[in-house]
């Protein structure tokens, strides 16, 4: 099945949006879009990620057309930056289209204070989470939980972690599904996945994860600036981090399931990695629902940290909790019912826009809150939602910078003990126990973030709102 794609494959049908046509494999049942620039499609088309989306476009039950953000790289099965969107009815749902860290999400809380005022005490505060945040692939929980208690969290999410006094009811309407996916069932979770993930409530994940303080450099929609209560100068802090050890379990568990279940129903992929099930089927069914475990474990657990952060500034500071202030909540890799169909996200955003009834009453007049984070010691940007991402994206954007070197190409060619003095030079604390690991996520390591943003913008799948650049990082 597999061929080379090439630029002669493709055609432009806007000016960063492109296209393969179904014509360009047999098993095609749609066209291939992406978006990119003329910078980035000289790489992509070195890589695999192109390849992958045309096989995404080979599964049944896909609607209209298979896209990628301009983030895209190379994933499992599905490209990062995929959003595929499938009946719900006679389409397929695979693990691949949402990926090992289910839930891999972020969430920006603002401070009400300005740098000026955090600077004589920043250090003490990065260290003061960087001690009671445990994070990477060792970390353990602060928060003990049994088993039992474990389900209550994998069914309830950040609504039982919030009734467990990690943050209030009001946090809730801020974070996408409020927090928690009804649809999810412990009993779907297997006893490994829940092993590995009771130890792991309110930590950090290893890798691109990360914990960062930031502020607003530049605004670029006033209103929504003011409507959001953004000033210049402002200190922001961005959680990044998913569903951990359990997540990744259920992802593994349910990629063997499958396996078999293809054989049971006669379905042919033209890769391995692309295992699939009917939504409809027991084995379709029983990945959704434990997904949705995961997610609302993810949830649970970035409420828990932004707890433990309010905490931390209060104990530091002296700032009151409820000033450390949520802004949104937005899953990155994740397979939601949305109407008639079940839409995969991996590795990108939802994105709806004004006058959506499933974002909240307070964001609805100017669209729902995306956060895009850079790779680290660059920027990040909080965006906003629109009506045309709904009308040709199935309500999505990018999610972040998107990898260009693996992470063993960039320990190659960094050295962290160098990184680290270079982001120091800079301004920006670094709180990490490893070198290693500041190597991997090295600002080479990944596209440019303010041309991803801008394609972003200039497409019209989501506006920008602010950009806020780091001045410290808590590393998992």
């Amino acid at each position: 099945m597999s061929e080379m794609i090439q630029k002669k494959n493709f055609k432009r049908i806007g000016r960063y949006l492109y296209e393969i046509p179904k014509s360009f494999r047999a098993d095609m049942k749609a066209p291939a879009r992406f978006y990119s620039s003329p910078t980035f499609l000289e790489r992509l088309v070195e890589e695999r990620a192109l390849e992958q989306l045309v096989n995404t476009a080979t599964m049944e039950g896909v609607y209209r057309y298979v896209m990628a953000m301009p983030d895209i790289h190379e994933g499992y099965g599905f490209p990062i930056g995929g959003v595929v969107a499938v009946d719900k009815n006679t389409g397929l749902i695979s693990p691949g289209g949402v990926g090992y860290d289910i839930n891999c999400g972020v969430r920006l809380l603002k401070t009400g204070i300005t740098e000026e005022e955090l600077a004589p005490k920043k250090r003490e505060l990065l260290e003061e989470i960087f001690n009671t945040v445990p994070a990477g692939l060792r970390g353990k929980s602060p928060v003990r939980v049994s088993l039992e208690e474990l389900d209550k969290f994998l069914e309830g999410g950040a609504v039982y972690a919030a009734e467990r006094g990690f943050g209030t009811r009001n946090d809730l309407e801020r974070i996408e599904e409020n927090g928690r996916l009804k649809t999810a069932d412990t009993r779907r979770v297997s006893d490994r996945a829940k092993k590995r993930g009771k130890d792991q409530l309110g930590t950090l994940g290893s890798g691109n994860h990360f914990l960062e303080f930031q502020k607003a450099v530049k605004i670029f929609d006033k209103d929504a600036a003011e409507k959001l209560r953004i000033r210049l100068d402002e200190v922001f802090v961005m959680i990044h981090t998913g569903s951990r050890g359990l997540g990744h379990q259920v992802a593994s568990d349910y990629i063997e399931i499958m396996r078999e279940a293809m054989k049971k129903y006669n379905i042919k992929v033209p890769d391995p990695e692309l295992v699939s099930a009917p939504f409809t089927s027991k084995e379709g069914q029983g990945y959704f629902k434990a997904m949705s475990a995961a997610a609302n474990f993810a949830w649970a657990n970035r409420q828990i940290i932004m707890e433990m952060t309010r905490r931390a500034f209060n104990k530091i500071l002296g700032i009151p909790k409820e000033q450390v202030f949520l802004i949104y909540d937005v899953a990155h890799n994740i397979a939601k019912v949305e109407g008639n169909l079940v839409v995969h996200r991996k590795g990108a955003t939802r994105a709806f826009g004004p006058g959506n009834p499933n974002i909240p009453q307070f964001y609805r007049d100017i669209g729902q809150p995306v956060i895009i984070p850079g790779s680290m010691g660059t920027s990040s940007f909080l965006m906003l939602g629109t009506k045309k991402a709904e009308e040709e994206t199935f309500g999505s954007t990018a999610h972040g910078a998107g990898r260009v070197l693996s992470r063993h190409k960039a320990k190659r060619e960094v050295r962290g003990e160098e990184l680290r003095k270079e982001l120091e030079r800079e301004g920006i604390a670094i709180f990490s126990r490893s070198n290693v690991g500041l190597a991997e996520e090295a600002p080479i390591a990944y596209k440019n973030i303010e041309e991803v943003v801008n394609i972003t913008a200039e497409t019209g799948i989501a506006k920008k709102v602010v950009q806020l650049k780091p001045i410290g990082v808590v590393k998992g």
